[in-house]
């Protein structure tokens, strides 16, 4: 399933409207830690592996598209 992320910093939170989540990280977009930490947190609230996450757009960009597959 494929959804719109929204990337808010300095925070920590995750909420999921339909297709769309709004995740607050802490971590600097540097060197890919804030996608990194995005994927985590992703993949701690559906209860799967980080490997079945991707980001499919917007890896340098505070909006992106993900691929969660089930």
């Amino acid at each position: 399933m494929l959804y719109t992320v929204n990337v808010e910093f300095n925070k920590d939170f995750l909420t999921i409207k339909e297709n769309q989540i709004t995740v607050g990280i802490k971590s600097r977009p540097i060197k890919g830690e804030a996608n990194k930490e995005i994927i985590k947190k992703l993949a701690r609230h559906f209860e799967i592996s980080t490997s079945l996450i991707q980001i499919k757009s917007g890896q340098r960009s505070k909006q992106k598209i993900i691929e969660i597959q089930n």
